[in-house]
């Protein structure tokens, strides 16, 4: 298989060596002749990039042609709620199980319940501190820092930057934070007068650049963790002049990109379809071609990279002409595909259709 966008660290190995390797929890159970069972522990609803990952899922069972039925948990909850939906999981008896952590730390009893019990966990976007599960996430710290670098030097090195991270206490945030600072030690003339956190939400993101806008700090520009067109349409509402923002690749902030006179701006890759990538993972430590659990720290990540498209370049202008897709929702990112593991059609994702 040809992993374009991420590296595989993790050799393919057989289950009669996990089981000698591992021991007998290390041995997959074939508990359903008619196809796997797969469950999905998921606590975010409504959000436009876990809404694609949900749907990944879907059209990767399907395409695969393995998956018998999928058992998702898909609703606003915490890491409690989030602990109980993965144990009702392992008691239904579902063969493998994808997991976005609330908290990787508090599930991580959870997981090793699960993989005790012979059930494969793919934790995806963020990785559950649990060395049984296997993680396959984007390049949370490459994302931020990339972003990041394009910022500070369109901006020439100096100004005032708006800093809006996304859900405090989330792995993917604290890592885009470490990738943020990495770049920004680098711009000793770039000053951040202000920090927030966002929650994801678009009207709380929109509100807190509404409220930066009113208090009449100068504003150079704006890193976003994702909630980004609104902070274009908090610019365009308050008639201000526009400046240089970083977001991801929402479909409605790539649109804004390639349309809005006078914006400069960059978008980051970070595909929700890692949730796809992930019933992939699943399915090949299903099929024998991984161990149950990983063999050490390295062999259990899977890192999907970013890229950028910015407006400001000849390159990125092409990107972003060929991102454009009037089908999707404002929120959903732009790469349906990850190159190498997905293999639904575009129409299958969009669909969302359950098994």
């Amino acid at each position: 298989m040809d992993h374009k966008y991420g590296k595989l660290f993790a050799g393919a190995a057989s289950l009669a060596l996990a089981a000698t390797s591992l021991g007998a929890a290390a041995v997959v159970a074939d508990n359903h002749g008619d196809g796997y069972i797969i469950g999905v522990s998921n606590t975010v609803q409504g959000n436009g990039w876990r809404e694609e990952m949900i749907c990944s899922i879907k059209a990767q069972a399907a395409a695969s042609g393995e998956v018998a039925s999928l058992n998702i948990a898909h609703r606003n909850t915490d890491a409690a709620g989030q602990l109980e939906d993965i144990r009702n999981l392992i008691a239904a008896d579902v063969d493998a199980i994808i997991v976005n952590a609330a908290d990787t730390e508090a599930i991580a009893p959870a997981v090793k319940e699960a993989t005790d019990a012979g059930i494969p966990v793919v934790s995806v976007d963020s990785a559950v501190n649990e060395p049984t599960a296997y993680a396959l996430e984007n390049n949370q710290v490459e994302y931020a820092k990339l972003g990041a670098e394009w910022l500070f030097e369109t901006l020439e090195g100096e100004g005032n930057v708006f800093y809006m991270r996304g859900l405090a206490g989330h792995s993917a945030d604290d890592d885009r934070d470490v990738g943020f600072q990495e770049a920004l030690a680098a711009y000793p003339g770039i000053e951040i007068i202000n920090e927030v956190h966002t929650g994801w939400s678009q009207d709380q993101g929109s509100q807190q650049m509404l409220d930066m806008i009113a208090s009449g700090i100068p504003v150079d520009g704006v890193w976003t963790s994702g909630i980004d067109n609104v902070i274009v349409d908090a610019y365009l509402d308050s008639e201000e002049p526009l400046v240089p923002i970083v977001g991801a690749d929402n479909a409605g902030f790539v649109t804004q990109l390639a349309t809005v006179d006078g914006l400069v701006g960059a978008a980051v890759t970070n595909p929700g379809t890692v949730g796809g990538a992930g019933v992939v993972l699943a399915l090949e430590i299903l099929n024998g071609e991984r161990p149950l659990t990983p063999a050490s720290e390295e062999d259990r990540f899977v890192r999907v990279d970013p890229a950028l498209m910015a407006s400001n370049t000849e390159e990125g202008q092409a990107l972003i002409a060929a991102a454009q897709n009037p089908n999707l929702d404002p929120e959903w990112p732009v790469g349906l595909q990850i190159p190498g593991w997905t293999t639904y059609t575009d129409e299958a994702i969009i669909e969302c259709a359950d098994l």
